[in-house]
């Protein structure tokens, strides 16, 4: 990036009264020159106040070497490339699945993962997990909008309320007997966590006795064999959102968990939730998170499979679901600039509230609780709203059977398909992991050997970009994300622009990003089919 361009958009931002990005709305308010003056009015959810959730400063990623105004004297772009490496690779996860024998029987080769904030605190979380009462492994990514409460939640209890819903009869049978007999339970879930993914520690407790009433269903249900994988995943997606949607109405113990259930629940999260057993993969989508496969054909020649639809107003099946839903008065008013009713880009969420109770249930819970404004919590009605809700958690299920020729699916929340296509991030996926499975050109030493002839040779390696290459494919993509010109390369000086930008400007050319790739084990795959 140009000094005139990265000039252009500190002026830019520093002028304009309303700009749009990727988007997303914002109004920017200049009551004093002399102070900070950018406030982020609209994200996802436009009519909603400014600001993050209070108890949202728990989760924040590293974020070095950002500024935090654009009224800052000495404003610079430039950074090292170890600065930018240090920022881009904070929030690299990684995990090798292996059996005891460290062997690999697993369709699932290995996974990688990362997520770079633009909102501060990021609003963006992920989960991974291996099921270990049931068969397969799971991951998510959750994309919340008007803070991070929303996202917290359904990332720490979603893969929870899936795994039980596959569980044998059996299975809940002793889990239930366990908590009665106020015994030990077996570990549903194995995690494979970052050190910044954290718990609500404090709503631990409420969150397994909701859990508890779930399974206490599923028995009630007496049904054999149980759900299949389809259903369960929807199943779980409802019965979490009509909990969270329970629990900020009932009573609860203290004001923290008071609070955290409004901060839960009136803000929102989709949703895209990947379970691999074998050659099985489910993926449950609510939202616009997006999963992608990436298959490389007989030829060698790389194709790119969707495995999700962006549930929102550019969606013709999202159009007709809700014309199905309400009356032929309300058709004018169900979308309106490309949102719902007006305020939400995603038509599928977790949360938002307030576009699924009456006004009168929104009323009655508002008035009842603390000092929701310091909550950041307002009750806003929309024009039109007449006939709710508006908004669902029930997710879309795809199924698909692997094949030795699938080779790794990325699931990722909005902000990368912004900036990159489904192509373009299956092509990047193909190339990085060519590149990685290319050996290291080996040093032959011809005699006799002297400095110059060793330090032409080390030239030579390093051309060939082997020495650079980042190791996570997640980081890989971020950085194209942000960082690519017009010709696909990365731009370092457009990659330090986009990294230092400060708080309140850096909403406005790009989201907060999640990442995960899991990679396919092909030989697994073919050995299912030799033996079936």
């Amino acid at each position: 990036m140009s000094r005139t361009v990265s000039s252009w958009i500190l002026s830019s931002a520093r002028n304009s009264i309303v700009l749009r990005g990727k988007g997303r709305r914002y109004s920017i308010s200049i009551p004093n020159r002399n102070k900070i003056k950018w406030k982020l009015v609209f994200s996802k959810t436009c009519p909603y106040p400014a600001g993050s959730c209070s108890l949202d400063s728990t989760f924040s990623l590293h974020r070095a070497f950002r500024h935090t105004s654009t009224e800052e004297e000495h404003f610079s772009f430039q950074l090292s490339p170890a600065q930018i490496n240090d920022i881009l690779r904070a929030g690299e996860l990684s995990h090798r699945t292996l059996d005891l024998n460290g062997k690999n029987v697993n369709s699932v080769l290995r996974f990688e993962s990362n997520q770079l904030a633009s909102n501060s605190p990021i609003e963006d979380r992920r989960s991974a997990a291996t099921c270990l009462q049931t068969a397969g492994m799971m991951f998510g990514v959750f994309d919340g909008h008007a803070g991070a409460a929303c996202a917290q939640a359904v990332s720490e209890r979603l893969l929870h309320y899936i795994a039980v819903s596959l569980m044998s009869r059996q299975s809940l049978e002793e889990i239930e007997l366990a908590v009665e007999a106020m015994k030990p339970v077996r570990p549903i879930l194995q995690w494979h966590r970052h050190p910044n993914d954290v718990e609500y520690q404090e709503i631990a407790s409420r969150y397994f006795e909701n859990l508890r009433v779930y399974w206490q269903h599923l028995l009630d249900l007496d049904t054999e064999p149980g759900l299949s994988l389809e259903e369960a995943m929807i199943c779980a997606f409802k019965r979490l959102d009509s909990d969270i949607s329970l629990e900020v109405q009932a009573p609860q113990e203290n004001e923290l968990m008071r609070n955290i259930a409004l901060q839960v629940a009136f803000s929102g999260a989709t949703a895209c939730v990947a379970h691999i057993d074998g050659v099985h993969l489910h993926v449950a989508n609510t939202g616009d998170c997006r999963a992608v496969l990436g298959v490389r054909e007989e030829d060698g020649t790389w194709s790119t499979l969707p495995l999700t639809r962006d549930h929102n107003a550019y969606d013709e099946f999202e159009i007709r679901r809700l014309k199905r839903e309400h009356p032929r008065s309300e058709e004018k008013t169900l979308f309106v600039n490309d949102r719902l009713l007006g305020i939400l880009m995603p038509s599928r969420a977790f949360g938002d509230v307030q576009l699924k109770w009456s006004k009168e249930l929104q009323h009655s819970v508002l008035e009842n609780s603390c000092d929701v404004e310091a909550l950041n919590i307002y009750q806003y009605v929309p024009p039109n709203y007449h006939t709710p809700p508006y908004l669902t958690a029930e997710p879309e299920v795809t199924y698909h059977k692997l094949r030795s020729k699938d080779k790794f699916l990325v699931i990722a929340s909005d902000g990368l398909w912004e900036m990159l296509s489904n192509e373009k991030v299956v092509k990047l996926v193909a190339g990085h992991l060519t590149e990685l499975n290319v050996q290291k050109p080996p040093l032959i030493f011809k005699k006799p050997v002297n400095l110059g002839y060793m330090h032409n040779l080390l030239l030579q390696r390093k051309s060939k970009g082997l020495a650079s290459l980042d190791q996570n494919i997640a980081t890989h993509l971020i950085r194209h994300a942000i960082g690519s010109n017009e010709y696909g390369e990365v731009d370092p000086e457009k990659l330090a622009a986009m990294l230092t930008l400060p708080e309140d400007l850096a909403r406005m050319y790009r989201d907060d990003i999640t990442v995960t790739v899991v990679y396919f084990n092909s030989e697994t795959i073919d050995d299912y089919y030799r033996n079936h």
